[in-house]
């Protein structure tokens, strides 16, 4: 097996550095979370990702450029109280990213730095461009050799599913992080892990919305709230987990109905002016949503639209696998509650995140507290749902990422 290994690292596409020391990788110590020389790299990314002109097209990676800030990392840090603990990263964290999500591997590795850990990032076998722009950053970073103690520390690697480098890594690593649907998870987990090392898994999510309508006609801006949902969705054709599927309203039904006309048309707008043609095969896949949907849920009824850029469904009531009738591109079901109370019946482990306009945090607050959801780790505003943190679904990533060492006198 040991020759296979050998065989497969000889054919892994390395993107940094420029080749791969398996013994070096074993032999690098965990730092502190949040040590200065890995605060000062992410500021040197920051910077490095801004200056370059590609990052102009690509908006995903303008906001991973923002997020890596001195600033912001610090504002983060102090929400971490480790000052009566001592704490280092668990070692060797084995990163792989999801294939629909091109800057989703930048900020795994990430949480992997602050938390003082050694990385192994394996990115999608999709080339996207902003994956290229971020490991060239980093390349650039290390040819200066001001942050080698942080550069040395970071592997980025792609590679097919033949391959067996995913057992390799899986048998040297302390953590495994695995972003990707149950069956990807399923797969990786055949590879096995050494007997102190666990994963953290990152499965397909289901997310949702609610408006509050009686708020939105009152106060709302509606260019504002339609490219606030639009970056919500169709910035990654609705395929990742915090994107939006089901809109759900909330008020009286003469506000409910004014306000969807203001709210769609508003959208169209936005994705008329900002989104693709949608293809051939994305149209299908929409149609065939429908049919399932219609089939097996009653009262459902498609919205007339000018083309296949906004697809709205209907729906009269919430079935309890609503997650499971979702398409790309911009398919939304939609329905009229009367209360968030309502979503507690349908919100299962597979939610994510609730995106929402017009509450309180003191009424969003009393819905979590009286309803108990089994899902939704997070409930943001819209606009807000692609936006990452430290605290994803569920994990605090810096401390899960690390281990606490007791010291008594």
């Amino acid at each position: 097996m040991q020759q296979n290994f050998e065989d497969d690292l000889k054919q892994l596409c390395v993107l940094f550095p420029t080749t791969l020391d398996v013994e070096a990788i074993k032999q690098q110590r965990a730092m502190e979370p949040f040590a200065e020389e890995a605060i000062d790299f992410l500021n040197a990314l920051s910077q490095a990702l801004t200056k370059d002109v590609r990052t102009r097209a690509y908006p995903d990676v303008a906001t991973f450029a923002f997020f890596c800030r001195k600033a912001n990392i610090l504002h983060i840090k102090g929400k971490y109280a480790f000052d009566e603990e001592y704490r280092l990263g668990r070692g060797i964290v084995f990163h792989i990213a999801p294939s629909n999500v091109p800057v989703n591997f930048a900020y795994s590795l990430l949480c992997g730095i602050l938390a003082g850990n050694v990385n192994i990032v394996r990115v999608s076998i999709k080339e996207f461009e902003q994956v290229a722009i971020i490991s060239d950053a980093i390349a650039q970073i290390h040819q200066t050799g001001n942050y080698d103690s942080i550069t040395q520390r970071i592997f980025l690697v792609r590679y097919n599913r033949q391959s067996t480098a995913t057992s390799l890594f899986s048998s040297l690593c302390d953590v495994r992080v695995i972003w990707g649907g149950d069956e990807t998870i399923a797969t990786i987990r055949k590879s096995p892990l050494p007997a102190r090392s666990f994963d953290i898994t990152f499965a397909d999510r289901y997310s949702l919305c609610v408006i509050n309508a009686d708020v939105y006609c009152r106060d709302a801006n509606p260019e504002t709230v339609a490219s606030g949902f639009y970056n919500d969705t169709y910035l990654f054709d609705q395929n990742a987990c915090t994107a939006p599927h089901l809109l759900a309203w909330i008020g009286e039904s003469g506000n409910v109905e004014h306000a969807k006309t203001i709210f769609w048309d508003a959208l169209y707008q936005v994705v008329k002016q900002k989104y693709s043609e949608v293809q051939p095969v994305i149209a299908v896949d929409k149609l065939t949503a429908l049919y399932t949907q219609a089939i097996e849920l009653d009262d459902v009824r498609k919205i007339a639209s000018e083309d296949n850029l906004l697809w709205r469904v209907n729906i009269h009531s919430l079935p309890a696998n609503i997650d499971e009738f979702r398409c790309s591109c911009g398919y939304f079901s939609e329905i009229h509650i009367q209360s968030l109370s309502d979503l507690s019946a349908i919100i299962n482990r597979k939610y994510q995140t609730l995106a929402y306009y017009g509450f309180s945090k003191e009424e969003l607050s009393d819905f979590v507290k009286a309803n108990h959801p089994f899902g939704i780790d997070r409930i943001v505003p819209i606009g807000q749902t692609t936006e990452f943190s430290l605290n994803w679904d569920g994990y605090n990533l810096v401390e899960i990422l690390s281990r606490e060492i007791i010291i008594k006198l």
